[in-house]
């Protein structure tokens, strides 16, 4: 068995998509960090490490009872045995697991360049047996669990408003009236006034998500701030967010 040494560890807790899983450069000042005293460190197939990180499902048992038991959380003077909590890597990719003693993967956080170079290092210097995913349902991606493809090259503060405005999108489709929906299509394309008053209730928001899904722009912004205004809870994510920028 392998273990890494002082690990510093950022958790995203819940997360089923590894886009939420950010790296390190985007780690913040007000981000939770901890230290893992030791962590094992295990070799896993592309397939495994893609269900790692991108579900929240049981892990393989193999992997579950290689790992019992085999890392330390470092707190004040003490050393905190956990459950199930480990380092994966591919060859190529790197991600820290912690699963709260439960079997599935609930905490995820990546690593440390520093801490990166010692996990390749130590596969050049040891060798692993390979941990393997046998079968895996394909995953479905929708609006409140958007496709990697939708939030390529964003950054952080820009991953976490389009999911919101994906959020907002989401509770118009449901308790949107017919109106309101036109309206807001309206507001994200002007020039197409006339057009969208001709659309039903369905036409006029699926064509609003299809247009909204490319990139982020100063127009998504907008329409988010705007789509989210007068919502509490909404608000309250939308003034985390701009509270950040201005940090």
């Amino acid at each position: 068995m392998v273990h890494i040494r002082d690990v510093w560890v950022n958790w995203f807790e819940g997360e089923e998509n590894g886009y939420n899983v950010c790296d390190f450069h985007e780690w913040r000042s007000d981000d939770r960090i901890e230290v893992l005293d030791q962590a094992i460190l295990i070799f896993v197939s592309e397939k495994l490490f893609d269900y790692i990180e991108n579900d929240l499902s049981d892990l393989p048992n193999d992997v579950l009872e290689h790992v019992h038991n085999q890392s330390y959380l470092r707190k004040n003077m003490s050393r905190i045995q956990l459950d199930y909590c480990f380092i994966a890597t591919d060859g190529e990719r790197i991600i820290a697991v912690d699963t709260m003693g439960y079997k599935t993967p609930i905490r995820k956080s990546r690593l440390t360049p520093r801490q990166e170079q010692i996990v390749y290092d130590q596969l050049k210097q040891n060798m692993f047996v390979q941990f393997q995913l046998e079968t895996r349902i394909e995953k479905e991606y929708h609006i409140l669990s958007p496709h990697p493809d939708e939030l390529r090259g964003l950054t952080r503060k820009e991953r976490q408003l389009k999911q919101l405005l994906y959020m907002a999108l989401d509770q118009l489709f449901s308790s949107g009236t017919d109106a309101e929906v036109r309206y807001w299509y309206t507001e994200w394309a002007p020039t197409d006034y006339v057009r969208i008053q001709m659309l039903d209730r369905d036409e006029a928001w699926e064509q609003l998500y299809i247009e909204i899904r490319d990139g982020w722009s100063e127009k998504h912004l907008n329409l988010c701030e705007a789509l989210v205004k007068g919502q509490a809870f909404f608000e309250k994510l939308w003034e985390l967010e701009q509270g950040e920028s201005v940090k």
